[in-house]
């Protein structure tokens, strides 16, 4: 087993609420990665994104943001990057240049296009109902076409590797699982994918870092 140590001694702090994707995401990312970091927690659902605290971090108004020292990072795919290159998990984040383009690529992929996607089911599947609203179907009529083009791809993807980019985790499987991680409650459309519901629930979801940083029905968050 390899271990990983920071060349500095600052302990990276991270702003979020962790019931929210991409929070959930850097919390689960920074475990793998094996980073010490300390949490200074906000409340999504009472805006507290938009606080002027927490927009003189991130000027998006949005969660994640990480402070190290004197270096402010948002966009939590960035995030992942940086925490992995500081804490020197080459695990987590290879150096190889074709191995690294491949996990970029899927970062970035996540980001531009499976976020978007899982976000709609998660809005329309848990968000309205929770906050008393009711679920649109048309909407999600509407991004069925969407999803399953995107899903084809991850599955193909998976027919062959246990992981994206191999046969260990990395960050990239981090970042694409994320917007995935209520997929029951969401009522994600999975069925005709199965290398990618082998993926989540039986690779992703049976990680240590997955399941430390699990958000469960009705946002409760573990423990």
């Amino acid at each position: 087993i390899l271990l990983f140590k920071s060349y500095w001694e600052e302990i990276m702090e991270v702003l979020l609420d962790p019931r929210t994707v991409n929070s959930r995401k850097v919390l689960a990312g920074l475990k793998l990665i094996g980073a010490d970091y300390d949490v200074r927690k906000y409340d999504y659902f009472q805006a507290e994104q938009k606080s002027d605290e927490f927009v003189a971090v991130n000027p998006n108004a949005a969660f994640p943001a990480l402070i190290d020292d004197d270096f402010i990072l948002w966009e939590s795919n960035a995030i992942l990057q940086y925490a992995a290159e500081k804490v020197g998990n080459t695990n987590a984040y290879p150096t190889d240049i074709r191995t690294r383009a491949d996990i970029n690529r899927w970062l970035l992929w996540e980001s531009s296009s499976w976020f978007g996607s899982c976000y709609v089911y998660l809005v329309e599947n848990c968000v309205k109902p929770l906050l008393g609203d009711t679920t649109d179907e048309s909407i999600l009529a509407n991004e069925q076409e969407n999803f399953h083009k995107l899903a084809s791809i991850l599955d193909a993807r998976l027919k062959n590797s246990t992981f994206l980019c191999g046969e260990e985790p990395t960050i990239a499987d981090v970042a694409v699982a994320a917007p995935m991680h209520l997929h029951g409650w969401a009522k994600l459309p999975l069925g005709d994918h199965p290398n990618l519901i082998r993926w989540m629930t039986k690779e992703i979801e049976n990680c240590s870092w997955w399941k430390e940083t699990h958000i469960g029905e009705g946002f409760t968050v573990s423990e």
